[in-house]
C-alpha cells in the first residue's frame, strides 16, 4: 500500500503529518505529455446512508464525449475533517481508477490543489499517489484573497495565501461566479487555467465536473449500476 492511500486508522494529526511530509511532491511545472484523456471525478454522500459513491467520468479530449464511466461504492469510514477531505474522497476515487479501462493523460478534480492550508488538497494528493498530471478546479475559495475580476470570459485573479500565489480566480463565462484554479501535480497554473477554460465552454463549470458530479449523483440514487461495490453497512 502506497503510503499516501487513507487508511481507517489514521487520525486527524496523522493525516495532517502526511499532507506536510508529501507537499513538497507537488510538481507545479507542466509534465504532461499528448492529452487524449481526460478524467473527471467526483463523490457524493446520501443524505441517509453510511455509505460514499464515487464517479469518474473519461472524456475524449478533442470532443470532450463521455467515453467510460467508472462508479464505486464504499463504507463512509473517514469523518470529515476541514482541510483533510482528501482523506475521506480518495478511497472510492481510487476504487474507481483500479477499473477504469484507459489511463487518464490528465484529471480535473471538483476540489483543490496547493489552495490548500496544506498545500495539499484532493487534486495534489490524488495526483501525486498516481503521479498523473491533476487540475483542481473548485466551486468556492477555500484560502487566500484575491483582486476582483473583470466581468467577462477568461478574466482572473491570482489567489494568494500568505504572500503566495496559490491558485487563479477564472470568470469561465461572462457574468457568472469565478471557479478556483489551482495546481494538482505536474500541470502549470498557467495550463491548468488554460484546459479548465477550454473545457468550460459553454458554461461555469468544465465538462468534466459536470459529467462526473451527473454519474454520481445517479449512482448515489440507485439510478445507475455501481461497478465496484465494497462491503460494509
Amino acid at each position: 500500500m502506497h503510503p499516501l492511500t487513507p487508511r481507517p486508522d489514521h487520525d486527524a494529526q496523522a493525516m495532517a503529518d502526511l499532507q506536510a511530509a508529501w507537499a513538497p511532491r507537488v510538481e507545479p511545472a507542466d509534465r504532461l505529455g499528448e492529452v487524449r484523456w481526460i478524467a473527471g471525478v467526483d463523490v457524493a454522500y446520501p443524505a441517509h446512508g453510511d455509505r460514499v459513491f464515487g464517479g469518474i467520468a473519461l472524456l475524449d479530449a478533442q470532443s470532450l464525449e463521455v467515453v467510460e464511466t467508472v462508479t464505486s461504492s464504499l463504507p463512509d469510514a473517514v469523518p470529515y475533517v476541514p482541510g483533510l477531505l482528501s482523506f475521506r474522497e480518495l478511497p472510492p476515487l481510487l476504487a474507481c481508477f483500479e477499473r477504469l479501462a484507459r489511463a487518464p493523460d490528465l484529471i480535473v478534480c471538483d476540489g483543490q490543489g496547493v489552495a490548500h492550508p496544506a498545500r495539499f488538497g484532493l487534486a495534489s494528493h490524488l495526483g501525486v499517489l498516481l503521479d498523473v498530471p491533476t487540475i483542481g478546479c473548485a466551486k468556492s475559495r477555500f484560502v487566500g484573497r484575491h483582486a476582483p475580476l473583470g466581468p467577462a470570459r477568461g478574466d482572473t485573479a491570482d489567489l494568494v495565501l500568505d504572500g503566495e500565489v496559490v491558485g487563479r480566480a477564472l470568470r469561465t463565462q461572462d457574468g457568472v461566479k469565478p471557479v478556483y484554479v489551482s495546481v494538482g501535480h505536474r500541470v502549470s497554473l498557467d495550463t491548468a487555467v488554460a484546459w479548465v477554460l477550454r473545457l468550460a465552454a459553454a458554461y461555469r463549470q468544465p465538462e468534466t465536473t459536470r459529467a462526473a458530479d451527473h454519474l454520481v449523483r445517479l449512482a448515489a440514487k440507485g439510478e445507475v449500476p455501481v461497478d465496484v461495490v465494497a462491503p460494509g453497512p
